[in-house]
């Protein structure tokens, strides 16, 4: 049986293993709900959530006393602050979707309980309206540092770019590319790859194995990658010739439902 936690830090890392040095293989960001199994020296085994994500988290990330979020953050980052000023020690950074329950307000800022003060500007009130164009969201990604099972404003991966902005988007997609190429394969209608790539719009997924990135106009591709160590827009046909010699050749692009009015 297990017992839901809330992340209550600014962002914790889900690990392999239940070591401050084990791999990262996603995160977690502040409000987002994580599901305890079973705790080991400090460190819980669960599941996320948001997307199923197995795995150890710090359990001083956590706090067992559940509330619920009434606020998204809405930019890339902003402070937690320690009292509603702005010139008050800053307590850490949130990122995008990072969920707020709130508590008092206190001029332009909003108390998010057992953290601190956030500005109300850098919030989205939990059902107002999500962004209505999420690569939009993507390109606000760029030149952020590639980060291995990132996920937040400060670092993120291929996966972590796609499944962030989605969300920020109002649409859940999977954390992992793998599962990110199955679930577009059975929602999305797969592109035709002419020989000159022309035909993409704007939204369409572009999978390799292992990567995905996403098409920001008929001809330029954005993607967290490790060979540039950061999110970088790129030529299409450039990054599919650089990956195809280090990597492999490209398996596949789609297109949102209703994208191109089918």
């Amino acid at each position: 049986m297990s017992i839901p936690y809330q992340v209550t830090a600014g962002v914790t890392a889900l690990r392999r293993t239940p070591a401050d040095d084990g791999a990262m293989d996603t995160q977690l960001l502040a409000g987002e709900m994580f599901h305890v199994e079973c705790e080991n020296r400090g460190w819980g085994f669960g599941k996320a959530s948001l997307d199923d994500y197995q795995g150890w988290v710090d359990m001083t990330a956590l706090s067992s006393l559940v509330l619920i979020p009434t606020h998204t953050v809405s930019v890339l980052r902003t402070y937690v602050y320690s009292a509603p000023d702005l010139k008050s020690a800053p307590i850490c950074l949130i990122s995008l979707n990072a969920k707020i329950p709130s508590g008092r307000r206190s001029g332009r800022f909003i108390e998010a309980q057992r953290m601190g003060w956030v500005f109300e500007g850098h919030l989205r009130p939990v059902g107002d309206p999500v962004e209505l164009d999420w690569v939009w969201v993507a390109e606000r990604f760029e030149h952020t540092p590639y980060l291995w099972g990132g996920k937040e404003s400060l670092g993120l991966d291929c996966s972590g770019l796609i499944q962030s902005a989605m969300e920020a988007g109002g649409q859940l997609a999977p954390r992992d590319s793998g599962p990110q190429h199955q679930w577009v394969k059975a929602h999305w209608r797969e592109v035709e790859i002419k020989p000159d790539f022309s035909g993409l719009r704007r939204g369409d997924l572009v999978f390799w194995p292992g990567h995905v990135g996403v098409m920001t106009d008929e001809t330029h591709l954005l993607h967290a990658n490790s060979v540039h160590m950061r999110t970088i827009k790129e030529n299409l046909s450039r990054a599919v010739r650089r990956i195809a010699h280090h990597h492999a050749a490209l398996r596949g692009i789609y297109r949102a439902p209703g994208a191109d009015g089918k």
